[in-house]
């Protein structure tokens, strides 16, 4: 049973509430919010909080400017940073036309167009997120530097690791937030983090995820330091990355699990991989959104940069961990902390659910690591890459089309005409790289 309206209104009387945020995303999958008093609570709890969305990123042209926001109950919370007395809340919103209609362009909505969909067939997909980023120290105006914190490394501990004190307070303020925290360590290169928190259906984790990246922020900020979940900010070291990982469930029961199978691997979680690997190219320019992100995506930084799957090996792009029972699953081991995260799962769960419905059988497994081999033996393998760039992966979205299917025609439209143009800007820029080759050679 979920929250109720008298539910919220109680809960933030009793905890001395002044301000709420009605937050919402994006298409590029910024949070977004519009900040009311409580006594503007009611009257947002009905819906009826009207707010202009002709100049946020691709939503609405300013003729047909007019948007509700009709907040999710279950999403109230208060922010643990707030002061006791005229504390401030947040609510997460779906985003509706004056018409009473889910707004086309909501990302979140989108999300639950395809969590209904995958119901029709009486799925359920359940995500964990593994989101990594860095933290740098910032300079005298507060702007965020390229300098690490610390040159610490994997699983490294203080004194090496000197975000560990900032992390444990991001950890409780998660935790204060009503996520479930499951592990937190130094990643591989400096200044690197990563904290996981427990999976849950694909819109609560997306919510979930839109809480962390705002709560990380928040929290490195009053240690003095700037968190960013930008793919790769400094070259010739690791990026960051958020490996997914996906099951599906239907009747309360893991469908991926099958004991009396090869591996344990049901025939409906290997057609999911199918329908992963058909769809990867398609799908990247939603889970790798920036032109940053393929700086990431490039062999020798540990990013899974080729189509292909195996148990336990991390160098294809999926890979299945050994745990079996409730826990099986597959790890989709390409998207970047950058995305959306509502159209992310999106199109995991649209492109998992084409190959279950289509029976697309994925290839063998590679058990060999994808990294040793040579351009011969990968065409051998068939062992196909992902897209290269942004444009690239911009093609291939534009010949998916379960993908396009997953983003809608108003998503698709907008989302492709804001990717061409960062790529068009990028591509007009001269890079210091270039000054420094050829400025004095040629």
């Amino acid at each position: 049973m979920g929250m109720t309206r008298d539910d919220v209104l109680a809960i933030a009387r009793k905890a001395g509430v002044k301000f709420i945020r009605l937050q919402f995303t994006d298409l590029v999958g910024q949070l977004k919010n519009v900040a009311i008093t409580n006594e503007q609570l009611p009257k947002a709890l009905d819906g009826e909080l009207m707010f202009d969305g002709s100049s946020i990123e691709g939503f609405v042209r300013i003729e047909e400017s007019d948007m509700y926001l009709r907040p999710d109950l279950d999403t109230f919370a208060v922010f643990p940073w707030s002061p006791q007395e005229n504390g401030v809340a947040r609510l997460m919103c779906d985003v509706y036309t004056p018409e009473g209609e889910p707004f086309a362009g909501c990302p979140r909505s989108q999300l639950q167009k395809m969590i209904a969909l995958a119901a029709k067939e009486g799925y359920t997909m359940n995500c964990g997120p593994e989101a990594e980023f860095f933290m740098f120290h910032t300079d005298e105006n507060g702007a965020p530097t390229l300098h690490t914190h610390d040159q610490g490394g994997y699983f490294d501990l203080a004194p090496t690791d000197r975000g560990e004190s900032a992390r444990r307070d991001m950890v409780l303020g998660l935790e204060q937030m009503g996520l479930e925290i499951e592990a937190s360590h130094h990643e591989v290169a400096p200044g690197q983090h990563e904290i996981d928190f427990k999976y849950s259906n694909a819109l609560r984790t997306a919510d979930d995820l839109s809480t962390f990246r705002f709560v990380v922020r928040t929290i490195a900020q009053r240690h003095g330091l700037y968190a960013t979940f930008m793919p790769k900010p400094i070259a010739m070291i690791n990026g960051s990355g958020m490996h997914t990982h996906l099951s599906l469930f239907k009747n309360g029961k893991n469908i991926f699990y099958d004991p009396s199978a090869p591996d344990e691997m049901s025939q409906e979680m290997l057609w999911f991989i199918g329908g992963l690997l058909k769809h990867a190219r398609g799908f990247t320019a939603v889970t790798n959104p920036l032109v940053n992100s393929y700086k990431r995506l490039v062999p020798g930084y540990e990013a899974p940069v080729y189509i292909a799957w195996s148990h336990r090996n991390r160098s294809p792009l999926v890979r299945v961990p050994a745990r079996r029972g409730i826990g099986t699953r597959v790890e989709l081991r390409s998207p970047d902390p950058s995305c959306n995260p509502y159209l992310a799962f999106a199109v995991m769960l649209r492109a998992g659910l084409d190959g279950i419905l289509n029976k697309i059988e994925p290839p063998e497994p590679i058990n060999l690591n994808i990294y040793e081999l040579s351009d011969d033996e990968k065409i051998d393998h068939n062992i196909e890459s992902l897209p290269g760039t942004l444009h690239e992966a911009i093609l291939e979205l534009d010949n998916d089309m379960i993908i396009r299917e997953a983003l809608g025609e108003h998503i698709y439209d907008r989302f492709r005409y804001g990717r061409v143009k960062e790529w068009l800007e990028y591509r007009i820029q001269v890079h210091n790289w270039e000054i420094e080759h050829y400025l004095a050679r040629f």
